[in-house]
């Protein structure tokens, strides 16, 4: 055997070894890091996929507190959802309402601020500060707030509409005007969605306007042509997390109207907490749950399928 054949065995050796090497550390850090996300999984084992199971089991049952074991009912829980119980059907419709007011409006307003605290004005930082703070806010604290802007009597907002001439607005004390004042208390916390619409304005190449200016282009030129095409990802995301969050609309209602007057703020998820904790029928608000869940379900993937008409990725 030559030198250099003798050469070539050798290396062939090292590197075989390097690689044996290399597959054993590549093991290792596999198993340390399996073993680092460990605690987070055996949690979504118990308190997430656990429950959601058992949550699936109930809802076939007539499962209420203090029974000792809940008799199987099979789809019985589901019919009453989806056509016997009248209040599911006048809550969801109340849910649809204030989804299909709240996330529009609130989109259209926090991107109007972003565009708005993007330009060259003073005190921005300051701007932004204040704007974002209210998102801050507990849901609990800004019901107790809005309910003193909402009094017919004394109420901050009527008291400014009475600034100019309109007559006080029983905000939450008429069926025609309590859904769409919590609507627009909704608003209040559009300074999560206006942070995300910043961080997207601020990653638009300044290249993309000043060739722009070249080419002549106004305002509303840039904004439907370069703007909002390369904001779209922004507005997929927080279209999407809106709808999530507006179907599971609760607090405000509970602690402001309690689903009155007549009902007119019967959201859907006040009603299944109604069945859970004050009549105590789990077996049905659980089938309430899995009804609500596979309608976000079911949107969610419907704007996702849609998206790729409209979504705009840089490069794609």
């Amino acid at each position: 055997m030559t030198a250099q054949s003798t050469s070539s065995v050798g290396t062939m050796g090292s590197l075989a070894a390097q690689a044996r090497l290399s597959l054993r550390s590549f093991r290792r850090r596999r198993w340390i890091g399996w073993g680092f996300i460990l605690p987070w999984f055996i949690g979504f084992l118990i308190f997430d996929l656990g429950a959601l199971l058992l949550n699936f089991y109930l809802s076939m049952t007539t499962f209420t507190v203090g029974a000792r074991t809940p008799d199987w009912v099979g789809f019985a829980n589901y019919e009453r959802v989806l056509s016997g119980d009248r209040l599911a059907r006048l809550s969801f419709t109340n849910t649809v309402y204030f989804v299909g007011l709240s996330v529009p409006l609130g989109m259209l307003v926090a991107f109007t601020l972003a565009l708005l605290l993007n330009s060259d004005i003073r005190g921005r930082g300051a701007f932004r500060t204040v704007f974002y703070l209210p998102s801050l806010v507990p849901v609990a604290a800004a019901s107790i707030i809005w309910l003193f802007i909402f009094r017919t009597r004394n109420g901050l907002l009527n008291l400014t509409l009475g600034l100019v001439g309109i007559n006080p607005i029983p905000w939450l004390s008429r069926p025609e005007w309590a859904k769409p004042a919590l609507v627009l208390m909704s608003l209040w916390f559009f300074g999560q969605q206006m942070v995300i619409y910043l961080a997207g304005l601020q990653g638009i190449p300044s290249e993309l306007y000043e060739a722009s200016d070249i080419d002549g282009a106004n305002s509303i030129h840039k904004l439907f042509k370069i703007t909002i095409p390369l904001m779209t990802p922004m507005l997929f995301f927080n279209l999407v997390m809106g709808i999530i969050g507006s179907f599971q609309v609760f607090t405000a209602a509970f602690l402001m109207t309690q689903g009155g007057p007549v009902n007119a703020t019967l959201f859907y998820m006040l009603h299944l907490y109604n069945n859970a904790f004050r009549y105590f029928r789990m077996g049905y608000s659980s089938a309430m749950a899995v009804v609500l869940f596979f309608v976000i379900l079911v949107l969610t993937l419907l704007v996702n399928k849609t998206s790729g008409r409209w979504v705009y990725y840089g490069g794609t």
